[in-house]
């Protein structure tokens, strides 16, 4: 796929022009929306992804387009993963419900921000050193088995880290989120920073940890870096909307990262499969191709994703109904 100059700025025109009416939306007024509102946008970001991977099939072709959408699935269900610890942090430092969404809207943009320089340095890390595969490869089935062990989200997935606990100890901090901004001048004339920096500064960093699992799975789906970005850019874009839509959703979603760390073994084997396929390191096969290693087609990569995260799901609001129910039996028959 031969992307030129001008298709990448045009899309970063595009993408900096929707982050800006984001902008202007949340800043002129700070609400929750209803679900009404966030369905039109969720579905309004799906309607738009769809439509541009079918230009790119119309442009380049049925597996560039089945990159894309196997690409966009990907990050999108590694993103819902992400939403859970946004809801920890927001209940965590008891984030105004009004101002939820320009935490949100900000994250995102710092998400879009480290995930495009770590796409650039993959991008060329993969261009000079093939077997950078095999890391990328054992890395995601290291997290896989890590998320797996991990199993339901709870409480103890968000820890305060070193910089979070710095910057509340050195940094002059109000007990009030005021109008949501990052400073208040007290009566006194005093400038102190609201409780929000620390917030963006617990996002900021879980979004570059998060970034450290997705864009090695992408690259597990696609070496084209403009479908990386785009992947990675659409399945953000919604995220905010996403938030507000599935609300309570999230917390039934028990059984979410068991489908994620299947995903990632999956995309991690598929990608130690295509480093032996290719191979050059001269201490395996005498720096030759593994040719008897199989060649995971896309189209398979799509069905075994779509198909992991459907019966994740479906399991775990059959779980969450079911324990909902004996519950109920159970304060009937305390009562």
């Amino acid at each position: 796929m031969n992307v030129s100059a001008w298709v990448w700025i045009a899309t970063l025109i595009a993408l900096v022009v929707v982050l800006a009416v984001d902008l202007l939306i949340v800043g002129r007024r700070p609400h929750e929306p209803s679900m009404r509102e966030a369905g039109a946008w969720v579905a309004f970001y799906v309607g738009l992804a769809l439509l541009f991977g079918a230009g790119v099939w119309l442009v380049s072709g049925g597996q560039s387009a089945g990159e894309f959408y196997t690409g966009w699935l990907t990050e999108y269900s590694l993103s819902v993963d992400n939403l859970f610890v946004f809801v920890i942090i927001m209940a965590r430092f008891a984030v105004p419900r009004q101002f939820q969404q320009k935490v949100l809207l900000i994250g995102i943009v710092l998400a879009l921000i480290m995930r495009g320089a770590f796409i650039a340095a993959g991008a060329a890390l993969i261009t000079q050193f093939s077997w950078v595969f095999y890391i990328f490869g054992a890395f995601l089935v290291y997290t896989a088995i890590s998320l797996f062990r991990q199993g339901e989200n709870d409480e103890d997935d968000f820890k305060e880290n070193v910089l979070i606990r710095w910057s509340k100890r050195a940094l002059p901090i109000s007990s009030s989120f005021d109008s949501g901004r990052m400073t208040l001048i007290t009566e006194t004339g005093k400038r102190l920073f609201t409780p929000m920096l620390i917030v963006m500064i617990a996002i900021g960093t879980t979004d570059l940890i998060f970034a450290l699992d997705s864009i090695p799975a992408i690259f597990g789906i696609t070496k084209e870096p403009y479908l990386v970005f785009t992947a990675n850019v659409f399945a953000l874009m919604g995220l905010r909307q996403l938030y507000f839509l599935l609300g309570g959703l999230l917390e039934r979603l028990v059984y979410l990262n068991i489908g994620l760390a299947f995903v990632l073994a999956f995309i991690g084997v598929k990608l130690f499969l295509e480093a032996l396929h290719t191979n050059t390191l001269g201490f395996i096969n005498d720096g030759h191709g593994v040719h008897w290693a199989p060649e995971i087609p896309i189209w398979l990569s799509l069905l075994v994703i779509i198909g992991t995260l459907g019966i994740a799901t479906f399991a775990s609001l059959y779980k969450s109904s079911r324990d909902r129910k004996r519950e109920l039996i159970e304060a009937r028959v305390r009562a």
